[in-house]
């Protein structure tokens, strides 16, 4: 059953895809809020054991994609959308210090600083250019990039806890989640950029769709 759901993120996927290049106003209303709706349904259908923080955590990602489809008609939308995605990756960052097995064997303190170092180089490189374009924004994007940063970090930090599969498919999650809110932010506060629209959801559909994965993975030696 859970190929089938599969499938239905795919078939959703492909429609967000279609309507971002056609420029199909109508099908990204219906699709975009069922990307993680869908995902949602596929992680629910797949596993016996339900993290209830990382169910909290697609909410949130679902409510952030809900409230930036009416982004265009007020600055609050943005705000509310940056909010609930903010709490999503403080739920992820609880979320993968939940998802490591104790008697696992994890980096050593200078592995952890080279690892951390072009996540940190990349988290703070961004602000520094957006910085004087944020206006009222500064405090509240500069916490976000802060908190996405420490989610990344802490998907790499769970190397050894965890079983193979589940440590490269949440950090390549993690790694395209920097990836498609470095875009929005570039294209929205620095510079507008071509096929920023497709590339920003369709790096935000893998994101969440190898975190899924990532976490089931690891789920899949405890069930």
């Amino acid at each position: 059953m859970n190929k089938s759901f599969r499938f239905l993120f795919v078939t959703v996927a492909v429609a967000e895809i279609i309507a971002q290049v056609f420029h199909w106003p109508t099908l990204h209303f219906i699709a975009k809020p069922m990307i993680v709706f869908s995902l949602l349904i596929y992680y629910w259908k797949s596993t016996a054991l339900v993290y209830r923080g990382f169910i909290g955590a697609l909410f949130f990602c679902w409510l952030g994609d809900v409230f930036l489809l009416f982004d265009h008609l007020n600055e609050f939308y943005f705000m509310a959308g940056l909010g609930a995605f903010l709490v999503a990756h403080i739920l992820l960052i609880i979320l993968y210090n939940q998802l490591r097995e104790v008697q696992g064997e994890g980096l050593s303190g200078p592995q952890k600083m080279r690892a951390s170092f072009p996540i940190v180089l990349m988290g703070t490189g961004l602000i520094t250019i957006l910085y004087p374009t944020l206006s009222a924004l500064k405090i509240p994007v500069m916490v976000y990039a802060l908190v996405l940063t420490i989610m990344v970090l802490q998907s790499i930090f769970r190397y050894g806890f965890t079983t193979t599969s589940s440590f490269w498919n949440v950090l390549i999650g993690a790694l395209f989640f920097m990836a498609s809110d470095s875009m929005l932010a570039i294209n929205k506060f620095l510079h507008p950029f071509l096929y920023a629209g497709i590339l920003i959801i369709v790096t935000y559909m893998a994101a969440v769709y190898f975190i899924v994965e990532g976490v089931l993975a690891h789920q899949s030696v405890k069930t």
